[in-house]
């Protein structure tokens, strides 16, 4: 049974076209007028609707569209006894399935809707086809059996249901995009557009022409209308990445687009409206950056409505074996070998810290495969931090002092340290020491500025 929508002024025909279709089955809604038929639609669930071209208070060609608008995968069958070629066009322009001139044959437009119900359950058919498709596929690509990690998988497949922005925090290499795009698959805009955009990638005025575009003539430049990421992903959802990163003036803008869910490009008088999905990610803690006031409280409120904590590696070592096979099956493909790796190998990929976390373990594992001239993956093929990895060791080095010691200080010593020891590695390169550090190079400059050392990577591109 469907739910069949009948519009026309004429009495005569809204009576006889209820009775043929309720013979048939189906639950019948009539309507007089366009205005009558649309707050049906708004209320009822109609998946086929006939309606008369002529109506008292609107054209049916007008109905056709407002009726698109709130149910998009509505099946139309047009009726009118005064048709135009130019009618008939516009009518299969805006998605009509059929054009009917009065007076028609009843048995012929039983087998035009028929028609149009089969082709609405082809198109059921195939989108839940697909979406069984996204499901094994899109959350099988995040890995773990892990206690922690069902737990998340189980927070995917509830907030994808919703519209809430999401905020995904966890460590660099966690796998937070991936997260971001299984909630994507799985929701209702799945077949709409993921935008994914690093926003500590860009100085704060490429952000902004990015997210929300420019018209032509708002710089030098600007040599012709551009839409922002954010219009783009209408529909969709768009996933902010590095969040933490972005400036004071861009974090006031992008409160106004949640808020009031309007964007204005960059030079332009009037706003348009959006309907994206905001996703955000972060390795960084807001809530002492909310403290520190350098990322706005009302803000921080507004993309964590629902948090996503992704575990670091190291708290879930169960899943490693897992991630493991995974990743040699991969490259396995990619090479065209055949590889299995040895237990040695495997307890010392399992003793590790992996502060890089699936990332690193992922890369580790690639370098492996192209390297191993065995069948089976042997520690040599392993870097040598790893082999030589020792956390008994490690934790020695860093025992406490009987007569303590000013934590704040010494972690400000080491962070210092390390960003020198960065920058000399790569000879002043701020990129490349920001990649050592798996920071973006923003956070490396806060970083240079909070240390008074700004000018040191100069002096290293000297030395070169």
């Amino acid at each position: 049974m469907k739910k069949l929508l009948v519009v026309d002024d004429e009495q005569s025909y809204r009576q006889l076209l209820s009775l043929v279709f309720e013979s048939e089955g189906h639950q019948v809604y009539t309507a007089s007028s366009g205005e009558e038929a649309l707050k049906i639609l708004r209320k009822e669930n109609v998946q086929v609707l006939i309606s008369d071209v002529r109506l008292p208070d609107m054209d049916g060609i007008q109905v056709l569209r407002l009726s698109r608008q709130i149910s998009p995968d509505i099946g139309v069958v047009m009726i009118t006894a005064f048709a135009t070629v130019e009618t008939a066009r516009e009518a299969f322009k805006l998605g009509a399935d059929d054009f009917v001139q009065k007076p028609f044959d009843i048995e012929e437009l039983k087998v035009i809707v028929r028609k149009v119900i089969e082709k609405q359950a082809l198109i059921d058919e195939n989108r839940a086809f697909k979406r069984a498709q996204r499901e094994r596929g899109r959350i099988t690509n995040i890995i773990g059996n892990s206690p922690k990690m069902q737990a998340v998988f189980q927070m995917i497949e509830t907030v994808a249901e919703v519209q809430s922005t999401v905020l995904i925090t966890g460590e660099s290499g966690t796998g937070k995009e991936l997260v971001a795009r299984a909630i994507h698959e799985l929701s209702s805009r799945a077949e709409k557009p993921f935008i994914s955009v690093n926003c500590g990638a860009f100085t704060e005025t490429l952000l902004e022409s990015e997210l929300f575009g420019y018209v032509k003539g708002a710089f030098t430049g600007a040599t012709t209308n551009r839409k922002g990421l954010f219009e783009a992903a209408n529909k969709g959802t768009i996933f902010l990445d590095e969040i933490g990163e972005m400036s004071p003036a861009m974090q006031v803008k992008l409160l106004r687009v949640l808020q009031e869910k309007r964007v204005r490009p960059v030079g332009a008088h009037e706003e348009i409206p959006i309907d994206t999905r905001v996703i955000a990610a972060t390795n960084r803690d807001l809530r002492s950056l909310v403290e520190e006031g350098s990322f706005r409280e009302d803000l921080y409120y507004r993309i964590s409505v629902i948090p996503i904590n992704l575990p670091p590696l190291r708290e879930r070592k169960e899943d490693i074996p897992l991630l493991v096979e995974h990743f040699i099956k991969k490259y396995c493909e990619i090479t065209g070998k055949s590889l299995s790796i040895s237990k040695k190998a495997m307890e010392i990929l399992e003793n590790y810290s992996w502060h890089g976390n699936v990332r690193e373990l992922e890369h580790t594992i690639e370098r492996a495969v192209a390297l191993e001239r065995s069948d089976s993956i042997q520690p040599e093929s392993l870097p040598e931090h790893i082999i030589n990895y020792n956390p008994e060791r490690i934790r020695a080095e860093f025992t406490l002092p009987d007569e303590g010691i000013n934590l704040f200080a010494h972690l400000e010593n080491l962070e210092r340290t390390y960003v020198v020891e960065a920058l000399r590695k790569t000879g002043g390169n701020q990129t490349k020491a920001a990649q050592l550090l798996q920071m973006s190079v923003r956070s490396l400059r806060h970083l240079l500025d909070k240390h008074n050392i700004r000018s040191l990577s100069a002096k290293m591109r000297n030395l070169e």
